[in-house]
C-alpha cells in the first residue's frame, strides 16, 4: 500500500472543520502543528509590532494514495481556499515510505479494494 502526505495550512477557527471533512472522506487521523506564522503575496499588518492575522494550523495527514484526491479536494471546498486569498492551502506530497501504519492498512484495504 502507498501513501501521501497532505500538508494543510489553515485558519485556526477552520481546523475543526477540516478535520472533520478529511476524516469523513477517508482520513484515519492528522497531526495538528498550532500556531504556525506564514506570509503571503502581501506583508501582514501589524499593531505595535504584533500581528493583527490569525493564527494558522498545519495539519498533516498520512493517506492511502487512492483516497488523497478526494481528501485533497474536500478539505479545499470545506474550507473554501480557492474563494478568497489567506483562506488556507493544501496540498500532497508522495511518500517513499512509512512506519507504524500496520493498523492503518488493515482498516483501508478494504476501503481501497471498493475504489479499485
Amino acid at each position: 500500500m502507498r501513501f501521501k502526505l497532505i500538508v494543510a495550512f489553515v485558519e485556526d477557527d477552520k481546523t475543526d472543520l477540516i478535520l472533520k471533512t478529511a476524516r469523513a472522506h477517508g482520513a484515519t487521523g492528522a497531526t495538528v502543528i498550532a500556531n504556525a506564522r506564514g506570509e503571503g503575496l502581501k506583508r501582514a499588518k501589524t499593531f505595535f509590532g504584533l500581528s493583527l492575522e490569525s493564527q494558522r494550523d498545519v495539519l498533516l495527514f498520512l493517506v492511502e494514495e487512492h483516497l488523497t484526491r478526494p481528501i485533497l479536494e474536500a478539505i479545499g471546498r470545506a474550507g473554501k481556499f480557492d474563494e478568497a486569498p489567506g483562506t488556507g492551502i493544501a496540498l500532497q506530497i508522495d511518500v517513499e515510505d512509512a512506519v507504524g501504519v500496520t493498523h492503518q492498512i488493515k482498516q483501508l484495504t478494504p476501503i481501497v479494494e471498493e475504489e479499485l
